[in-house]
C-alpha cells in the first residue's frame, strides 16, 4: 500500500540521487584533474541540474538550495586538491581532531580538554598531528620565518590575555567591572 502511494515519487528521487552521486563522483576527482578544470566541470554540472530541475517535480525546490549551499562553500570546496594530505571530508578532519583530543587527555590526565587548548590549540593540534606523521628532530624546531613567528606569538598572547581577563572577572567581578568602568570614564585625549 505504501509503495503504491509513493510510486509516483520514485523517478524524481532516482534522478536526484543520480545527481548527488554524480556530484560526489566529480568531487572525488578520481582522474586527478587540475583544480581549475575540476571547478569548471563542477560549475557545468551545477548549470545542468539547474536547467533540468523541472524533471524532479515536487523535489525541484531542492536544486536551488543545493546550488546555494554549494556556492557558500565554493571557496573552501577545492582546497583539498591544492594542499597535499588535506583530508577531503569533514569525517577525516573530525577524526584528526578526535585523535588530538585523545592525545591531549592522555598527556594531561584530564577527562575534558585542557583550557590551554583554547589558547594554544592552533599550535598544539598542528604539532600533535605532525608528530603522528613523522618524528620531529631539532632541525625542524629551528626558527626560519621570524615575522610569521612574531605574528603567531601575538595572536597567542591576545587569546591568552582574553583568558586572563575571564579569570580576573571570575575571581572578583566587582573589582574587574569597576576597573573597566574607570578605563571608560578616563579621557584618553588631553583637554
Amino acid at each position: 500500500m505504501g509503495l503504491q502511494a509513493t510510486a509516483p515519487m520514485w523517478p524524481a528521487i532516482r534522478q536526484a540521487y543520480g545527481w548527488v552521486y554524480q556530484a560526489g563522483h566529480l568531487l572525488a576527482n578520481a582522474q586527478e584533474h587540475p583544480v581549475e578544470m575540476l571547478k569548471q566541470e563542477y560549475g557545468q554540472f551545477l548549470e545542468i541540474i539547474k536547467l533540468q530541475q523541472g524533471q524532479l517535480g515536487d523535489l525541484a525546490e531542492a536544486i536551488p538550495h543545493f546550488c546555494q549551499v554549494t556556492a557558500s562553500y565554493w571557496d573552501g570546496l577545492f582546497h583539498c586538491y591544492q594542499v597535499k594530505d588535506l583530508p577531503r571530508t569533514n569525517n577525516d578532519l573530525e577524526q584528526f581532531f578526535g585523535t588530538a583530543r585523545h592525545i591531549e587527555r592522555r598527556v594531561t590526565g584530564r577527562k575534558s580538554a585542557s583550557p590551554t587548548l583554547v589558547v594554544r590549540g592552533s599550535v598544539r593540534v598542528v604539532a600533535a598531528g605532525i608528530s603522528q606523521l613523522y618524528p620531529i628532530c631539532a632541525a625542524d624546531l629551528q626558527l626560519t620565518d621570524v615575522p610569521a613567528w612574531r605574528a603567531l606569538r601575538q595572536s597567542l598572547d591576545y587569546r591568552h590575555e582574553g583568558r586572563r581577563c575571564l579569570l580576573r572577572f571570575r575571581r572578583d567581578p566587582l573589582a574587574y567591572l569597576s576597573s573597566l568602568e574607570q578605563c571608560l570614564l578616563t579621557p584618553s585625549l588631553p583637554p
